[in-house]
């Protein structure tokens, strides 16, 4: 009997070679240009994904994570300030607030999106909070109605965290347009990923984006003119010119994700698993497909003997980690702890082949713990 092939959570050599040409002529051209850092790729790059986003202004940086740093420095916070984010979306939102000079306030999530629960947020809410900090967790949206309406009240900024939500819609407005500035991770495995590392603040606002194109190369407005203390943040001439060929396959890449994801939904049956919700108010982008299982360990490990590959996002809430446990404190949020000892990831990415989904989905209707 032949024995079944694996069923990878995703595959970037695959993924890449749909684009190896056109990415090979596009780094090839940066080479022979001996234009290497701040050129005309990122220049060209910044403007389209603005421009597709929604928004005035784009400004390429080294990381997601440096992204949510120069943007939150950009909207003001510094030592002593206060960011509310959620607890169940690993380090980088934390690890940028610090950066950024703030301290991490965490707010609990909806139990069925995973994302802030914009009811919970007000009591969150100090004279020392400066912004807050909703993280597109998978593709989806959080709730910016209800997020915006509660800052604009209280005078806070808005950063949003869109490192997972490229191409997402809420109300008719994409991801990284709908807060005072956005910030996108452009990690390979991302829907939108370079061949390395790479992110973008998106924003409408004319002194927020200048502050972030001056922290990104150390504070400079003009060479040797430095008017704050900046870092060295920039994204490269590389990335942007591969970035630039595969924008132009974001939306039709997403969509696949979104039919694979109903294919997800129409298959699987097992009353161990809940399916995620849909993104009502607007488009989920399925950067990763996540259900919930209270066996979940169980059905990872019966998965894997079955040769399906899945991942957890993210098994531990931050200040559940050692190295945050000073954050627990006063930070405890049930439905997220709940969620980091259930959510599994299953494999999903444009290139999957529809038989790998209908395997997977059998296998879970299979599993009984």
């Amino acid at each position: 009997m032949k024995r079944r092939g694996l069923v990878k959570f995703n595959d970037l050599k695959k993924h890449y070679a749909g684009i190896g040409r056109q990415a090979g002529l596009a780094a090839g051209k940066v080479l022979l240009s001996g234009s290497y850092i701040l050129g005309e790729q990122v220049k060209g790059f910044e403007k389209e994904f603005a421009e597709y986003c929604g928004t005035r202004f784009g400004t390429g940086v080294a990381s997601g994570t440096e992204a949510i740093c120069l943007a939150l420095k950009a909207c003001g916070v510094g030592p002593g300030d206060e960011v509310i984010t959620v607890a169940n979306a690993g380090v980088p939102p934390v690890v940028a607030i610090e950066m950024a000079g703030g301290k991490p306030v965490f707010a609990d999530v909806d139990q069925g999106t995973c994302l802030m629960d914009a009811s919970k947020l007000g009591r969150k809410i100090s004279r020392r909070t400066k912004a807050i900090l909703p993280v597109h967790l998978y593709g989806r949206c959080a709730d910016m109605r209800g997020i915006m309406g509660i800052a604009r009240r209280k005078g806070l900024r808005v950063v949003e965290d869109a490192c997972q939500a490229h191409g997402a819609i809420y109300k008719g407005r994409k991801a990284g347009a709908i807060g005072d500035a956005g910030c996108f991770s452009f990690y390979p495995t991302k829907n939108l990923g370079c061949c390395g590392d790479g992110g973008m603040v998106t924003t409408s606002d004319g002194s927020i984006d200048r502050k972030v194109r001056m922290l990104r190369d150390y504070g400079q407005s003009a060479r040797y003119v430095h008017e704050f203390r900046g870092i060295n943040s920039r994204l490269d001439e590389l990335q942007a010119a591969i970035l630039r060929v595969k924008l132009k396959r974001l939306d039709s890449w997403n969509r696949k994700r979104a039919e694979l994801a109903k294919a997800y939904g129409s298959m699987l049956e097992s009353g161990y698993v809940r399916k995620p919700e849909a993104a009502h108010k607007g488009s989920h982008v399925y950067h990763l497909y996540v259900v919930t299982c209270a066996h979940r360990d169980m059905l990872r490990g019966y998965l894997r003997m079955n040769g399906i590959e899945t991942l957890v996002h993210y098994p531990v809430p931050v200040y559940m980690q050692k190295a945050y446990s000073d954050l627990k404190r006063g930070n405890r949020c049930p439905a997220a702890e709940k969620l980091c000892g259930s959510v599994l990831s299953l494999p999903l990415y444009p290139e999957m082949e529809a038989g790998d989904i209908e395997r997977v989905c059998r296998a879970i209707n299979r599993f009984r713990p």
